[in-house]
């Protein structure tokens, strides 16, 4: 964590791919794929829209969209039963008590989702999901954090629509902005903890582009403290890029708070110590679900998530840090991730081994 923050290249707009018959194979093995009654594209024939503005009067890249009113029931009735496939039973018995309250259109980065707010009338409860274009790199991308991470992720896969569930939290930006002043001395070390394991998590996986805003902070009052946890909230970056800075969280400037209070709060011990243990718990995670990864994987050795160019970039960068020959036969980002958890498990059994004998 000693490198300095910079201005990390990323390419100007990802390429949206395909679901592949490899990977549609595994999302109906693991009952990701359901059929919904509306699709992204239905949502595109909005009429008129209006600027989102957050309570400080500033624009949230967000537009208020609005319907036809001949086509405004169907589409609101339709958004309620998704909401039920996603959150509940699918059944429709509830669907008179919910109220579409917003749909909102992003108009901000690769994926343009629209987000749906869902209220329940009888006590004013609301929910957020997303409606989004199915890529594949977002879907590998939402897979391997539901894998590797310490969170389960629901969503839904139908032809050419994701629909994915909302992510609680306080966005980092606004986190640093506003909250981090106010925390104690022993919660800024917990925070700086935290965003080490996070960044170790996001690198091991090829998770791109955690700048600020892609990730939450989610505080929980635990007893006499309240507990800090970062979670990721964008895939639109899994694994393709070349350049393997991208990759490691600690090196965009957008996060300088955070490394600035791992500077101050954490020795170099202690940061190789947290990296130790949450690569130990991704390998914990990974045995604990073998068969699931293994087919993950197979699925994504055979596709196609990113250029040439830059799979053979990333080739060589990892080689150069790991010393690993494996990595330089790798000829897809799904060889590479394949490489990198295999090189991960080994290290695991070698230490355990040392450790036993």
């Amino acid at each position: 964590m000693s490198n300095k923050s910079k201005d990390v290249i990323i390419s100007k707009k990802k390429p949206s791919y395909k679901i592949s018959n490899y990977l549609e194979d595994y999302l109906k093995n693991y009952n990701r794929i359901q059929k919904i009654p509306i699709e992204y594209n239905d949502l595109k024939r909005y009429v008129g829209s209006v600027k989102v503005i957050d309570n400080d009067d500033n624009d949230t890249l967000w537009q208020r969209v609005f319907f036809n009113d001949s086509e405004r029931f169907e589409i609101e009735k339709n958004l309620k039963l998704v909401y039920n496939l996603l959150y509940s039973d699918g059944s429709n018995e509830n669907i008179d008590f919910l109220v579409v309250d917003a749909i909102d259109y992003c108009t901000f980065g690769n994926s343009n989702p629209f987000r749906i707010k869902i209220r329940n009338k009888l006590n004013d409860n609301f929910t957020y999901y997303y409606v989004k274009v199915a890529d594949s790199s977002r879907i590998y991308g939402l897979e391997l954090e539901h894998i590797t991470s310490p969170y389960n992720l629901n969503f839904i896969i139908n032809n050419d629509t994701l629909i994915e569930e909302h992510i609680t939290g306080i966005p980092g930006d606004d986190f640093f902005k506003n909250y981090l002043t106010k925390c104690s001395d022993s919660e800024k070390s917990q925070i700086a903890k935290e965003f080490v394991k996070f960044s170790e998590r996001c690198m091991i996986r090829l998770l791109g582009d955690m700048r600020a805003y892609n990730y939450v902070i989610i505080p929980t009052h635990d007893f006499d403290q309240v507990v800090y946890k970062i979670r990721a909230i964008d895939f639109d970056q899994q694994s393709y890029e070349g350049d393997f800075k991208v990759y490691r969280p600690q090196l965009f400037k957008e996060n300088k708070p955070v490394i600035d209070l791992i500077r101050e709060k954490l020795i170099n011990s202690s940061i190789n110590q947290y990296k130790i243990e949450e690569r130990a718990i991704i390998v914990k995670r990974v045995l604990g679900s073998k068969k699931r990864i293994n087919s993950l994987i197979e699925s994504m050795k055979k596709d196609i998530i990113s250029i040439d160019e830059n799979v053979q970039s990333l080739t060589k960068q990892i080689y150069h840090l790991t010393k690993d020959n494996k990595f330089k036969y790798s000829q897809s980002m799904g060889d590479i991730m394949e490489t990198s958890l295999n090189y991960l498990l080994s290290n695991y059994e070698n230490h355990s081994m040392l450790r036993t004998n």
